[in-house]
């Protein structure tokens, strides 16, 4: 799978949600809402999750693999830096 797009469909500088993305994989299946989170140590990606009647939530959509999940975070958080990059410089 490759990745072939990634939006942004809103920044946040309050609390530690610091994105909502929307990914697509081969120009034809798109994951929305994925999260770009500020983390203790770092940023990370949260897939999309639904509250379970428990109350704990589950991802509804998630890399199987460590491989994609990596490539994933990896593009996804360079192109945060670019675009909060360019804001900043425009």
């Amino acid at each position: 799978m490759e990745i072939t797009d990634i939006k942004f469909r809103r920044f946040s500088d309050e609390g530690r949600l610091r994105a909502l993305v929307s990914v697509t994989f081969d120009n034809t299946f798109a994951v929305h809402d994925i999260k770009i989170i500020d983390g203790d140590e770092r940023l990370f990606l949260a897939m999309p999750s639904r509250r379970m009647p428990d109350g704990q939530y589950r991802d509804i959509v998630h890399p199987v693999g460590s491989d994609l999940r990596r490539e994933l975070e990896e593009k996804v958080l360079r192109a945060y830096f670019n675009e909060k990059l360019g804001n900043f410089l425009h």
